[in-house]
């Protein structure tokens, strides 16, 4: 990589500076002006030359790969099939593509390209194109928070797999329980036709201590309707292991139960690896998410070829791409398809701009933007095809529908992929490495939401906590661990899936994106954006991306939100339905990061100087001034042309 070599000559009796490199002559006065895109400039023009304070990405594949560890995670492979599930397989799908391609791609390009250009975080960019919303900013990190610390609950349940893994039987492969003697009498009649596994010795007990008398195991070879012999609420092995063994699951939010000191454990050794990763700034860590970002895709891969092998997987399959038509004329399947578009590209939570920000001016991160997308997508729908053919699999085990197989919630990854397990050979050794690879997913996407987090608090309060940033991130990793307790006592699953439903997707997120939007392709202005990206990339956004960010986009979240309120359904976990009490924390919780985009307008048109009418028309006004640029571009240190006149 060769360096851009200049000479400077200054001509006191023309007052200019001469510059020569390499390529060609420049001339340019001395503290030149920034041009203006629109308006006049601020008083204090925004500086894009932060490399050197934030620092930056080692090479360009760097950020490329932290795109996609950002991007690609558990929303992907915990988040996407539950949803999916939840909403009936092919109609869930049809929302969330449709979603992708009017809001999705051109969102995460917007923010990634808008993070590039001011060189700031998530707390920061929204108020300086659209004053009067830089609520948003807050918004968007309380989202953020609230993620943040239920994220690690699931890096704790993860990491109490990966334990248990260690032996020579998983412990998800068998039961115990005490039968009667009428229904020991209706196994050994099982037993006596091949269907199911022997019990253990002469004695009346199966597998595990943790299993209720609803348990079956069910031999590898056979199809059999085991739930017909021993029960019609009959569960398997490895329901049973996740709800009475890692959660110890009370029988609702009224009972928070006791706490559980192997999560306890799990969840603060969560926490030192996030931290342990982001100490000393994300930008720092590209080498890692190399790892994290495609080791998951080796494993992945493995449970596919086998999921798709099993017995049954053809109906699940079947069920995944059959769309129920009426369900497409009720908001539900379309909340939560929007909503998984935007959690699963981290949209709204301004992480994006973050990772942005530690660009070089002059990155062309259009590229990366929908090389991160399309990965991102085909992530979801591979980890859908092994959770739908296990889910056919474990259809015809107990021979009812796929729909109803299993409980829909946060858990089914949980459920489905280690039925995959047990039917590879050596399955103690994929467990552990299965269980590692989703435990890479988390830790990926957390340290970037976390680092998000303190990157949009960092660029807000610079001067006062950027010296102390190690002592900061500790103190925040500490805050969120310590609010993370109560979801890892018997009773935490009902508070992580209260927090989850409306804290970080669903309202509140469409609420934020819709404004963020709205300030970036209204106020700043589409045109102004694609000054700026061809002023930075070379290239200029179509008429596509322009419609999308200007009025398909916002339009679409309106119409999904306002229907929603409409149609407001109690949040339930399998048959338990919330009490009253809890759902109004709930929108409280909701509430929490909504309500900073209104009160902001207020204060803000409170608090300038002149009437309120001329503070609100001012708050809508945005003075961004274009950066200036080096004659050498700091990536590659070749020489930029002004304009390649590209349009994508």
């Amino acid at each position: 990589m060769t360096n851009c070599k200049k000479k400077v000559l200054y001509d006191t009796m023309s007052n200019k500076v001469y510059v020569w490199d390499d390529h060609m002559q420049i001339t340019a006065p001395p503290e030149k002006k920034p041009f203006i895109l629109s308006g006049k400039p601020e008083e204090k023009s925004p500086d894009r030359n932060v490399e050197e304070e934030r620092g930056g990405w080692g090479n360009k594949l760097d950020f490329l790969m932290s795109c996609i560890s950002l991007s690609v995670g558990l929303g992907n492979v915990w988040r996407f099939p539950y949803l999916c599930y939840k909403n009936g397989g092919g109609t869930f799908l049809i929302t969330y593509h449709i979603a992708m391609f009017i809001c999705g791609i051109p969102l995460f390009f917007q923010e990634i390209a808008i993070g590039q250009y001011l060189g700031s975080g998530g707390m920061t960019f929204v108020g300086q194109l659209c004053p009067i919303l830089k609520g948003v900013g807050y918004a968007s990190m309380t989202i953020v928070f609230f993620l943040d610390v239920y994220y690690c609950v699931i890096i704790a349940w993860t990491l109490f797999y990966i334990f248990s893994s260690f032996s020579s039987t998983l412990p998800w492969s068998e039961c115990e329980m005490l039968l009667s003697d009428i229904r020991m009498s209706l196994v050994r009649d099982a037993m006596s036709t091949h269907q199911i596994r022997s019990v253990n010795n002469n004695s009346n007990t199966l597998g595990q201590w943790w299993n209720s008398e609803n348990c079956f195991v069910k031999d590898n070879t056979t199809t059999f309707n085991v739930s017909s012999i021993i029960s019609r609420n009959s569960s398997s092995a490895v329901e049973e292991f996740f709800d009475r063994r890692v959660l110890s699951i009370t029988s609702g939010l009224e009972d928070i139960g006791g706490f559980q000191w192997h999560l306890f454990i799990a969840l603060i050794v969560g926490w030192i690896m996030v931290y342990g990763i982001i100490r000393k700034g994300l930008h720092q860590s590209g080498k890692i998410m190399w790892f994290t970002a495609c080791f998951p895709y080796v494993i992945l891969l493995i449970m596919l070829v086998r999921a798709v092998t099993l017995e049954g997987a053809g109906t699940g399959l079947l069920y995944y791409i059959t769309p129920q038509w009426e369900a497409l004329l009720t908001p539900g399947p379309w909340m939560d398809g929007a909503s998984q578009i935007l959690f699963a590209y981290s949209i709204g939570c301004g992480a994006l701009p973050a990772l942005g920000s530690y660009n070089t001016f002059h990155h062309n991160s259009y590229k990366d933007a929908v090389i991160t997308c399309i990965v991102n997508t085909s992530t979801s729908v591979i980890a859908g095809i092994v959770t739908f053919s296990i889910l056919g699999h474990l259809a015809l085990e107990q021979n009812t529908e796929v729909g109803s197989v299993v409980n829909s919630g946060p858990g089914l990854v949980f459920i489905t992929y280690p039925q995959v397990v047990l039917r590879l050979p050596g399955s103690s050794f994929w467990a552990a490495i299965f269980f590692f690879m989703l435990l890479l997913l988390g830790i990926d996407s957390e340290f970037c939401l976390v680092e998000s987090f303190i990157t949009g608090i960092l660029d807000n309060w610079s001067q006062s906590l950027r010296p102390h940033r190690h002592l900061f991130t500790l103190a925040v990793c500490v805050v969120m661990f310590l609010l993370g307790i109560p979801m890892i006592t018997q009773g935490g699953m009902y508070i992580f899936q209260l927090v989850d439903y409306y804290s970080a997707s669903g309202m509140s997120l469409l609420w934020v994106c819709f404004f963020q939007t709205i300030a970036i392709s209204w106020f700043f202005g589409v045109d102004r954006l694609g000054d700026c990206i061809e002023k930075m990339m070379g290239i200029r956004p179509g008429l596509f991306w322009r419609i999308s960010w200007k009025y398909i986009a916002p339009i679409l979240m309106a119409v999904i939100f306002i229907s929603q309120c409409f149609e407001y359904q109690r949040l339930s976990y399998g048959s338990y339905e919330y009490p009253l009490w809890a759902d109004i924390i709930g929108l409280g919780i909701s509430f929490s990061s909504m309500l900073w985009i209104p009160v902001y307008i207020i204060y803000y048109v409170f608090s300038q100087p002149g009437s309120l009418l001329e503070n609100f028309k001012k708050g809508l006004k945005s003075n961004i001034a274009q950066r200036k640029v080096s004659v050498c571009d700091k990536s590659t240190g070749e020489l930029l042309s002004q304009s390649q006149n590209n349009i994508v």
